[in-house]
């Protein structure tokens, strides 16, 4: 199409200010009276984007012309900047700016642009009932003047594209504020420039990027820019921050940048300056604890992820709002993952803390941080039918490829103690590392030998921090499947045997998702016969590596189990592949299999070399997952077998926690106790053993039950029976130590109400009133238990007004590295006051919720409230 006009062509110009976008709609709504409602609302439409860009981008006067013929339009906009190329970009669906040339795509029959006579001319044609011209598509208009090469080293492709989005939202919006000094703390001429120097950024990296392979991982750019741009990146980067800094404030509508967004973009503008003034590059990677800074937050959203997950996971989008569930989440709580898509997040969240949650992710999106982001959280979750559900929650923040930012979470479930009706704790599969799942950028020195030692030193690494970088073995080898079909498959399988010798595919991985379609399943394979001879049966017997580069059709499988990998192979269009099996200790526990298509080269026995290099670590990582969940649920059972059920006392509400560390598999020495005395008192225990392994939790046990049989026996004051469990324990375990605390709570059935208590090295009881004020009882301290019976115990008596809370608690619950025990002290106290009024069981959720979400400890509390009858 040439930029001529055939006769009664209506245009008009416009200035270059925001008031000219609905002045140029009205024009083309005019100068389209007589045309089809939907062809003029379409041209109306796609006229106001382009005249948009033009304002926005060139700044200079901007013509619009208009041309309509039997039922077809023309519509050409022309401004004044043949300098400032045209930047098409990937449609995101959730993009705020940059869409323009993709409606036009999308909606236009014909589309183009071109420069000549000094001008740059962008067109559109509407075609409602006749064929689509054959001219369509954008023209290269190329940036003029001398250039410079910068090279981005280990650029994190989705993590930049999240970046570029934000910067082109947080641009329009400072363009089109008014007062944008004052709010920003930016000038008018710094933003022109900005928004200048971004156009250009964006063109040459859509041009690099375009003639990059990635994969959402790490990729190595060479991008031409301008020799004098510097100073305009520079400015750039200045008005991003103030721009940043006045969202923070809430003076935006752009939200702020998370901080792993803002640190990559900061590093891509830095890079540029540096190398445009002749400074040498600096890789990603290399910047000193940025990686362990992303950590969760690189990995790449993929709804597959969570849906084929064996943890309960769900996923949120910014606004709140499920946009993905798993099976195992559904199981769990009790519902429907399609009736889960769409509600809001908070219905799987117990009232009392909706309200904590919605402060939070408001939290989150105004500053980019938050306190709970990668941590593993104890908390209740709730089931459809209004029960509680004991999980630990782990949240972290990925990025999808149309630039949205996605909260995962995940609900590790826990097990109750005996008689328990509201939730504890329980270890959580962990934080996500960087993933570098792009292709390793060939060395620039060295020989072909120094290439492929590199590569391969790369692929161990990067398949060690796939399975690494999560607890959840299933995640884990399916992450390690991404990174192999990024640097040296088509597509990857791992099957897996279990304790019966029955075969489960957990994952297949292609590395273009599309092409796996239906008839691509997981889940039980077909038996494993002894006499079955295929490859998949041979390998999962333990034969191999196998290399094969003929595939044998499905006709010819000698079982059922390999006819259903042939018919895998032929759909998937597998040409050669390597079938490795997963060993330890003497013990096959599955298969890996890497796949290339007839469009690559066949394996080579050097590959089957590398891949039986990469099933050692990968089969030791599945043996570990395997016996460190196993020796975790062990641990947690025998530990909740070890639990007391809370005795029913009138008047009295009796509520217990225990919380086991997120960072080990053993058990520990924590306990507690409540039970009633023969005479009616109430009696009410916490301990802690040293040590934190079988030896602690026996010993705890023991005594648990001695000093329940002391104290039923003797009924004596609280020091009388400690002293006689330190003597016992002396006896009996004259190598173990422990502290104790023991408190009785006397008085009739309404009130009122003394404690007696006394403690064995152990923690102060902490009394809450109803009020708020708090007060350690911490009158009647002594030595620990097995270090001197002879020593004098006090026994203390305080009042125990009605409604007020009395806690015990281990050290775990407050206990911080590098912070004194009297500021831990203290900050209990602060909570504990906020939650005088609230329920015990809401009171108790709070305390592991708000102190207890990063210990690596175990935590026991136990709480009493007296509540007389009628109030």
């Amino acid at each position: 199409m040439d930029s001529s006009s055939p006769p009664g062509v209506l245009f008009q110009n416009f200035p270059p200010e925001t008031r000219s976008v609905p002045l140029a709609r009205r024009f083309v709504r005019s100068a389209l009276r007589g045309a089809v409602p939907e062809v003029a609302d379409t041209a109306e439409l796609l006229a106001s984007e382009l005249v948009t860009n033009a304002v926005l981008h060139a700044r200079t006067e901007v013509e619009v012309r208009v041309w309509s013929h039997e039922g077809q339009v023309r519509v050409r906009v022309a401004d004044g900047r043949p300098d400032r190329p045209l930047v098409p970009r990937e449609a995101r669906p959730y993009a705020g700016a940059g869409r323009g040339l993709s409606v036009v795509e999308e909606l236009a029959s014909s589309h183009g642009a071109h420069v000549a006579e000094g001008r740059k001319t962008v067109w559109f044609e509407l075609w409602p009932k006749a064929p689509v011209p054959p001219t369509s598509g954008w023209e290269s208009v190329p940036t003029r003047g001398r250039t410079a090469t910068v090279t981005l080293i280990d650029m994190h492709d989705i993590v930049f594209r999240a970046a570029q989005q934000h910067g082109d939202e947080m641009l329009r919006e400072l363009l089109l504020t008014t007062r944008v000094e004052e709010c920003a703390g930016v000038s008018g001429p710094e933003l022109l420039v900005a928004n200048d120097v971004t156009n250009v950024i964006n063109a040459s990296m859509t041009s690099a990027l375009e003639e990059t392979v990635t994969g959402g991982g790490t990729v190595t750019l060479d991008i031409a820019l301008p020799l004098d741009a510097a100073p305009g990146v520079d400015t750039l980067r200045h008005v991003l921050e103030h721009g940043d800094a006045a969202a923070q404030l809430g003076s935006l509508l752009t939200l702020p940048a998370p901080p792993h967004v803002r640190s990559h973009y900061q590093w891509v503008l830095e890079e540029m300056v540096t190398q445009l003034s002749g400074g040498p590059p600096t890789a990603w990677t290399l910047l000193p604890g940025v990686p362990n800074a992303l950590s969760g937050e690189l990995a790449p959203w993929d709804a597959g992820d969570v849906e084929e997950s064996s943890v309960p996971t769900v996923a949120a989008d910014d606004d709140g709002r499920i946009i993905a569930a798993n099976p195992a989440l559904a199981d769990l709580l009790g519902w429907q993952i399609d009736d889960l898509i769409g509600r809001p997040l908070t219905v799987l969240i117990p009232k009392h803390l909706r309200e904590r949650h919605r402060a939070g992710f408001t939290a989150l999106r105004l500053t980019g941080r938050s306190r709970i982001m990668g941590r593993s959280i104890p908390l209740p979750a709730l089931h459809r039918d209004g029960s509680l559900v004991p999980v630990r929650l782990h949240v972290q923040s990925q990025e999808a490829v149309d630039g949205r930012t996605v909260r995962v979470g995940q609900f590790m479930p826990r097990a109750m103690a005996p008689g328990e009706e509201q939730p504890v704790s329980r270890p959580d599969p962990g934080l996500s590392v960087p993933l570098h799942a792009g292709a390793a950028p060939t060395p620039r020195t060295g020989g072909e030998k120094a290439a492929r030692d590199g590569a391969r030193s790369s692929l161990l690494a990067d398949t060690t921090s796939a399975l690494s970088s999560t607890l959840d073995l299933r995640e884990g080898l399916r992450r390690v499947c991404h990174v192999l079909t990024q640097q040296m498959a088509d597509w990857c399988v791992v099957d897996l045997l279990d304790e019966h010798g029955d075969a489960e595919r957990i994952c297949v991985v292609h590395r273009d998702p599309r092409a796996l379609g239906a008839g691509v399943d997981l889940g039980r394979l077909p038996p494993l016969s002894e006499n079955a001879r295929g490859p998949l049966a041979r390998v999962l017997h333990g034969a191999g590596p196998l290399l094969i580069t003929r595939i044998p059709s499905p006709d010819q499988a000698e079982s059922a189990l390999d006819a259903r990998q042939l018919e895998l192979f032929e759909q998937l269009s597998a040409s050669s592949t390597i079938m490795a099996p997963l060993r330890a200790r003497r013990e096959v526990l599955g298969a890996l299999i890497v796949v290339r298509s007839d469009q690559d080269d066949a394996f080579t026995e050097q590959d089957a070399l590398l891949v039986a290099d990469l099933v050692k670590g990968i089969s030791l990582s599945v043996d570990n997952a395997r016996l460190h969940q196993h020796t975790r649920t062990a641990a947690e059972r025998l530990q909740r077998s070890l639990l007391p059920r809370l005795p029913h006392i009138p008047s009295m509400e009796i509520t217990a926690r225990y919380a086991p560390s997120s960072t080990t598999a053993q058990i520990g020495g924590d306990w507690f106790d409540a039970f009633t005395l023969p005479d009616g008192d109430t009696a009410l225990v916490i301990g802690d053993v040293s040590g934190h392994d079988l030896n602690a939790a026996v010993t705890m046990s023991q005594l648990r039950n001695m000093l329940r049989g002391i104290a039923v026996d003797c009924q004596n004051r609280p020091s009388e029976v400690l002293r006689r469990l330190d003597l016992a324990t002396l006896t009996l375990y004259p190598d173990s130590t422990a502290t104790c605390a023991y408190a009785v709570v006397k008085g009739p059935r309404n009130g009122p109400w003394e404690v007696h208590h006394s403690s064995a090295g152990h923690l102060p009881v902490l009394l809450t009133c109803p009020d708020g004020d708090t007060r350690y009882l911490d009158d009647a301290s002594g030595v620990l238990i097995g270090v001197d019976s002879t020593l004098p115990r006090p026994t203390a008596r305080d009042p125990l007004p009605a409604h007020s809370t009395l806690l015990m608690f281990t050290d775990g619950l407050i206990e911080r590295p590098g912070e004194s025990l009297s500021d831990s002290m203290t900050r209990l106290r602060r909570h504990t006051a906020a939650l005088a009024q609230a329920p015990l069981d809401v009171f108790c959720d709070e305390l592991i919720l708000g102190l207890g979400a990063g210990s690596s400890d175990d935590i026991a509390l136990l709480a009493l409230r007296p509540t007389p009858s009628g109030t």
